[in-house]
């Protein structure tokens, strides 16, 4: 059974709703065990448990929030160099559409690679216009289908990767699984 631990900071609820959106769809994939932590619950303990992460943040002035880099910095730190092989992703909630929502992202995966994680992209459209190449972003709260099947892909897509690399379950390798929407003008 594969380990996944959703691991985010959330302010507004944003974040927190996102979280279980990844979390819902990891459980799409059978036999994952699956923890959901608040960073201010969570404990490095969680992550030495774990197999693979989605990380979350809201997006603070175009990256992370003090409290999720605070984890890393310290709660993590003296892990560091034992974490290695893990499977990681990311995803954040913004104020608003330009406010460095991809950014936020490339920073929780540039935290996780410096922690020895594989991090993986999602090249799927989940819409004719949506991707989450970086991982999945919502302007505002999820409201909207699109940020919603993004988190559920991205909680998929970490399930399908742990599924693959942990327990050799090569019929769920992304190649074989994954539909690809490919935008029209």
């Amino acid at each position: 059974m594969a380990k996944i631990l959703i691991l985010y900071h959330s302010d507004s609820g944003r974040t927190a709703t996102m979280a279980q959106y990844v979390a819902d769809g990891a459980a799409t994939i059978p036999g994952m065990e699956i923890r959901v932590r608040p960073v201010q619950e969570a404990q490095a303990e969680d992550v030495l448990w774990c197999d693979g992460m989605a990380v979350g943040s809201p997006t603070h002035i175009g990256t992370v929030s003090w409290q999720l880099k605070k984890f890393f910095d310290e709660t993590l730190l003296k892990h560091w160099g034992t974490i290695d092989g893990k499977l990681g992703c990311s995803f954040t909630a913004s104020g608003g559409w330009g406010g460095g929502a991809e950014l936020t992202c490339q920073t929780i995966n540039n935290m996780l690679v410096n922690y020895g994680f594989l991090v993986f992209g999602v090249v799927d459209f989940v819409d004719p216009i949506h991707t989450l190449h970086y991982g999945a972003i919502a302007a505002k709260a999820p409201r909207d289908a699109y940020a919603q099947k993004s988190c559920n892909r991205l909680g998929q897509r970490l399930a399908e990767w742990l599924a693959v690399y942990v327990e050799q379950r090569t019929d769920l390798h992304p190649l074989k699984t994954r539909t690809v929407v490919v935008p029209r003008d």
